[in-house]
Order: structure tokens, then sequence, then C-alpha cells
């Protein structure tokens, strides 16, 4: 049985698995290895996934979510008419359909994968990742981080030994990686990232020059205004891809506005977030105690990296031109899939061995000097991040009170000084011998594998009494709520896949007509109301005839980003 390799995108979400040749990328029902990580629900009940969820994120604003990979590790909560969803059952929602479509390519059964995350997901971003998964109903069998998974796609088949940096910006999240391969082994030598940093503010930088020239109010528009904006934003973030100005058209209160954006303006005000971009290369570059100049390449992987002020960033930084002729959308899941194949030890990799990372400090808090008057709690790190894994480290405490009778060890994970402005994942308690302060030891030991599980040990010195525990999403959902949560999402029905190309189209028309005015809303009513009563009209067999008339009819009210 295969194990798929899953890339879960904030943007777009691919699945892939690996055969004799090479890691394959398998298509969904609209033939397209992309599925927009978006979720409606229609009026009958059933969700939409993809790119019928898609469309209707303009014309159903209250039934439709995107983006939501940004909220995941946290208790968010998203209506979608007047139901509750947790950013994992939102995410199962998209790996159930992934599944659908794997199992309909591969004519069998499929319930393992290995998922992506990018490289910064913290502990409770992860265990949610998890927990998405378990909800669609497949064992994930690994995680394993984006960059990571670049650079295993990118060493498979275009490299042979060398050093290299992965630059992963996303549509919500940017990880650096930085790679060796050498006789057959790939070493992550560092990791790092920012989990708040996309294309998608890039494109909030659009909206906010829209909002500038129209002299209004984001917060004055309502879900479909603010949802027209968010797409009219996109389109011309595509078109300053390749052109040097975008046009846009933004309908607001019963009326047009329109203007331009030149790439110089754009650019100007992205002058932050390319900053932002700067800090974690140099950090990953220091991590890894290399130079600038010592990289054989360069890999730009996920869509926002299109963008020129990106490779242009790039280009500056490494006084070279970064790899482009890599596709940024599909080399996670590629490399998700090469990671699958490694874990089943397929014969093909027999001599490829992969290395990872901790991508961050895991520590306890401590006090720094407990005679002082103003004790000051710090964090003393017990494995540093960017140690390889699977890694085990242990550290001696001792007690900080006359007659303590037990200790609280507080685990965090984070890079910052103070434990306040770090992620807290828990404590383990354990009893010692009343005693003087300093008297009574403790052996804190830390122990990270390679699916980012963190157990830690606490030894009493004098008495052998140990405590254990292994660190889950405090955030997240417990067993029950897990057997509860895939109950209710079982009863959930997708959408057939044999209706979703119908739907998608259909989407896709009502978005259209949502955009025009006059007689191009009269044009498309007609289509749309001609195209459903053929669809239904069980005499006509050629269904994908159907389709293709209809979406060839559809173009000619599609505004495109490049003018043709």
């Amino acid at each position: 049985m295969a194990i798929l390799g899953i890339d879960l995108g904030t943007t777009n979400s691919l699945i892939a698995v690996f055969e004799p040749s090479g890691p394959r990328l398998i298509g969904n029902t609209l033939s397209q290895v992309l599925t927009p990580s978006a979720v409606s629900l229609a009026e009958d009940g059933t969700v939409l996934t993809g790119a019928a969820a898609s469309e209707r994120l303009i014309t159903h604003p209250e039934r439709s979510v995107a983006s939501f990979k940004s909220f995941m590790g946290t208790a968010q909560i998203t209506q979608l008419a007047g139901k509750s969803f947790r950013p994992e059952e939102l995410s199962a929602l998209i790996l159930r359909s992934l599944k659908a479509d794997a199992e309909a390519d591969l004519g069998e059964p499929v319930d393992e994968a290995v998922i992506s995350v990018p490289a910064y997901f913290n502990d409770h971003q992860r265990k949610a990742t998890l927990d998405a998964g378990r909800l669609a109903g497949l064992k994930v069998e690994r995680l394993v981080n984006e960059p990571t998974a670049a650079a295993l796609a990118y060493g498979f088949g275009e490299v042979n030994e060398g050093k290299f940096l992965v630059f992963d910006l996303g549509g919500g999240t940017f990880d650096v990686s930085i790679l060796e391969k050498y006789e057959g082994v790939m070493e992550i030598h560092a990791t790092t990232g920012d989990t708040h940093l996309g294309g998608n503010d890039f494109t909030r930088v659009i909206e906010a020059l829209i909002a500038e020239a129209g002299r209004f109010d984001l917060e004055s528009l309502d879900r479909q205004e603010r949802a027209r904006l968010r797409r009219e934003a996109e389109v011309a973030k595509l078109a300053l891809t390749s052109g040097t100005e975008a046009q846009y058209s933004v309908p607001r209160k019963g009326e047009v506005f329109a203007g331009a954006i030149a790439r110089t303006q754009f650019e100007m005000e992205c002058a932050a977030l390319l900053r932002r971009l700067r800090a974690p290369l140099e950090r990953a570059i220091l991590d890894a105690g290399l130079e600038p100049h010592q990289f054989d390449a360069i890999v730009m992987v996920g869509g926002a990296t299109r963008m020129p002020m990106v490779r242009s960033l790039v280009a500056r930084l490494f006084g070279r031109l970064p790899l482009i002729h890599v596709d940024p959308d599909t080399t996670v899941a590629r490399g998700a899939a090469i990671q699958a194949a490694l874990h089943k030890r397929d014969a093909a990799l027999s001599d490829v061995v992969m290395t990872d990372v901790c991508p961050y400090t895991l520590g306890v808090a401590t006090v720094e000097d407990a005679r002082a008057a103003n004790r000051q709690t710090l964090v003393t790190p017990i494995i540093e991040r960017n140690a390889v894994v699977p890694i085990s480290r242990s550290s001696r405490l001792v007690t900080i009170e006359d007659n303590q009778k037990r200790i609280s060890v507080d685990v965090y994970q984070g890079e910052n000084l103070r434990p306040e402005h770090n992620v807290h994942l828990g404590s383990v308690v354990v009893n010692v011998p009343p005693d003087r302060a300093g008297a009574q030891a403790i052996d804190v030991r830390f122990t990270y594998d390679i699916n980012a599980a963190l157990q830690v040990e606490v030894t009493a010195v004098s008495t052998g009494h140990t405590s254990s525990k292994i660190f889950y999403n405090s955030l997240g959902l417990t067993e029950d709520e897990l057997k509860a949560k895939f109950a209710a999402l079982e009863a959930v029905k997708l959408a057939p896949r044999e209706h979703a190309a119908n739907k998608a189209l259909i989407a896709r028309a009502e978005r259209l007509y949502a955009e025009q005015m006059g007689e191009a809303r009269d044009a498309l009513r007609k289509f749309l109301g001609r195209f459903e009563d053929d669809i239904a009209d069980q005499r006509i067999r050629d269904q994908d005839a159907l389709r293709a008339e209809f979406a060839k009819l559809l173009d000619k009210y599609e505004r495109s980003p490049f003018g043709f």
C-alpha cells in the first residue's frame, strides 16, 4: 500500500506518491495538481473543497473560508453558516478530499501519509497537523519540514553533492534551511523561519494601497466587499510579477473604484516585509557556520518566490541568481513523497540517508539567583536549536528553598531568555526529600525524535524517583475530543467527486456574475442556466464537452492580470 506525500499548504495543497521512476504528482477531479486550501458549506449541507470552495469566497463569504493554516495550533473557531469549525477540522476536510483523489488515482484504499509542515511550526502547530491527519482518517507516519522536503526533492534529481540553501516562502509561512549532500547523505545543518510571514502579507500591502487610494477604511467593508478586494489584490500581485503595472477595479457601496499600482510603488511599500525575510536568512547562515559564498545553489520554493523583488533580494544577498527552473509550487509535495518512500525503505532510495534538526531551542524555567531579593526566572536551554535529531540531552538542577518537597519543571520552546515570551509546553513534577536549599538535585533529560515528539524525564538524584511525560498540544484535542470530532466529520458529506468539476464551474460562473455588471451579467445568467439544464439532462452523455464549452465561455469574462 502506498504512503502519500502531502503538502498541506496555506494557499494550495498537493499530493504525490513515490514510484520506481521517482515522485509522481496526483491530480484532483479537475485534473489539476494544485487544490486550493479552501472549504465552503453548500446550501444542501455538503462540503465543497478546492476550486469550488475558492470561487465561493466572494459569492458566499459567510459559508466559505481559506488560509486557515495560519490558525493551526490555536483555539480559533470559524463559523460557516452557523456551524463551528476548528482549524484542524478544516484542514482535515482538505486532507479527506486529497485522500479521495489519491484513492481514485491508485485504485486502492490509502490510510498512511507523510505531511509537510513549516520548519518553524512550534509544538502546538505540529500536533494540530497530526490531529488533522487523524480526523481525515490518515495515519501520519511522519511530519517533514517543508524546506527539508524541498531539499530532498532537489537533491534527488538535481545535484550530486554540495551545500545549498532552501528559501521557502509560501502563502502564510517562511522557512530557511541549509543542507549538505555528500556520499548519499542529506544532512540539514540549520533551519529557521517566520510562521507569520508569507505571500498573504504582500497581498495585504496591495489591499492597503487600494484602500488608501480610494480613501476608505478596510474595516468599513462588509464580508463580500472584503473578499472582492482580496481577490482583486491577488490578481494585481500576480500581474506585478510579470509586468510593471497592475490595474484594479473594486466595487464598494454600489460604486466601482478603479485605479492602477506600479511595481515600484508596491516594492517600496514592501520594504519592511523584505527586511523580515532577511533576518531568518542571516540566522540560518550563522547557525550553520557558513558564509554566503559557500553555497553551491540557492533553491527557491513556494509560490510567493515568483515575485521579482524576492528573487532580487536573494540575488543581492548572495551575489548570484537563485535557481528558477525548480517548480516552486510542487517541490515540497515531491519531497514529501520521497520522505514517505524513505520511511517505507523503498529499494530505490536504499542508499539515501536523511538527517534533520530541531528547529527551536527547548529548555526549562530556572531561577537565576535564589538568594536575590528580586528573583529572576529565565530559560535554561537543554537542547539548542539546530541540534541534529534524534537527540537526548540532560542538565542537573537543584532546589531553591529550604525544606522544599517537590520541584515543578516548566518546559519551554523558543529562543527568548524570558519564559513568558516562549511557548509553554507543560510541566513535570517530581518529589524530593526536605532539605536545605541547594542540597537536593534533579536530573532533567530531554529526548527529541524525528517526529518532533519531546519526552521529558525528571529524576531525583538522592532517591532515584523519576517522573516523565511526552508532551502533547495543550491547545489541541484530547483523545475523547478527537474521537467525537472524527465521528462528527464522518457524518459530514463531501460533495461527490464526480460532481466536483460541475460545481467548480458553477461557482466560477457565480463569482464572475458577482464581478460583472450590465449586459455581461445578463449573458452569464443565461449561460449558467443553460449549463445547469444540460448537465441535468441524462440524455447528454458527453459532459466533458459541455464543461469545456462552458469554461471557454467563462474565459471571455475573466479579467486576466496579463491583459489577454
